[in-house]
């Protein structure tokens, strides 16, 4: 039993991979409502399979790499296929099978674009996984928070409240900006802080009370927009504590 028990996290992880995988598939068919649902679900499994793993101290070399596997599916390959067909509908006004897109070389870089993210999300993984440090912080934006951000941006589409907000967002400057833009997060060095509680004593966790308090009220108040916001504010608190001199 003891063995079986074992299993529960990388069985988890295996249906965190599965999720993301869908999400790939629902994006490059033009389903990002779906797509989006499919990597908000992997972000709850990818934080439960940790919960187990904890629970049943069932830690293994190969549940982390099974981990950074699906995280590369989940919230790198699948925020990139979002990405594309974003790009794709910004470009053409549709979604359309590759080898029917006429377009000229320019067009094909800005498309190409959304393979950042992978590459990225990738870059980043490896070097959490070589990295032996007890650091309370992350360095650079967790992917995780990337994918829900992109998430988030397809499933937009389904509640069109602020039509001159989703003008400018989905246009294909500010897509191809924030695809460099977050790409670029992921991979630098900056210092972001967790949402690990060591202990609930104010002064040494304001900064997470102060987000989450924040959080909760987007969400409350512009529901599936508030998840983007929240990301955005993630990145933007991080931002102005690096620039401050605020260490975690």
């Amino acid at each position: 039993m003891r063995q079986l028990l074992r299993h529960i996290p990388n069985l988890i992880t295996s249906l965190n991979l599965v999720s993301g995988s869908l999400a790939v598939i629902f994006a490059i068919d033009g389903h990002l409502t779906w797509a989006g649902i499919f990597i908000s679900l992997a972000a709850v499994l990818d934080f439960l399979d940790g919960v187990a793993a904890r629970l049943l101290k069932a830690y293994s070399e190969i549940g982390k790499e099974l981990d950074s596997l699906a995280d590369m599916i989940s919230f790198g390959l699948a925020p990139g296929a979002i990405l594309f067909t974003l790009l794709e509908f910004s470009l053409f006004g549709k979604n359309q099978l590759i080898w029917n897109i006429s377009a000229q070389w320019y067009t094909w870089i800005i498309l190409f674009s959304a393979l950042l993210i992978p590459v990225m999300s990738a870059l980043r993984l490896a070097r959490f996984n070589v990295r032996q440090s007890g650091e309370t912080y992350f360095s650079g934006l967790p992917t995780p928070a990337n994918g829900l951000l992109w998430a988030s941006l397809g499933l937009m589409l389904e509640f069109p409240k602020y039509q001159g907000l989703l003008k400018l967002l989905y246009s294909t400057e500010t897509l191809l900006f924030l695809g460099v833009f977050t790409s670029g997060m992921l991979v630098i060095s900056m210092p972001m802080f967790s949402l690990k509680f060591k202990n609930l004593k104010l002064k040494e966790n304001w900064y997470r009370y102060v987000f989450l308090g924040l959080a909760v009220f987007f969400i409350i108040a512009f529901h599936i927009y508030g998840l983007a916001a929240t990301i955005f504010l993630y990145i933007f608190l991080n931002i102005i504590f690096y620039l401050t001199g605020i260490r975690y």
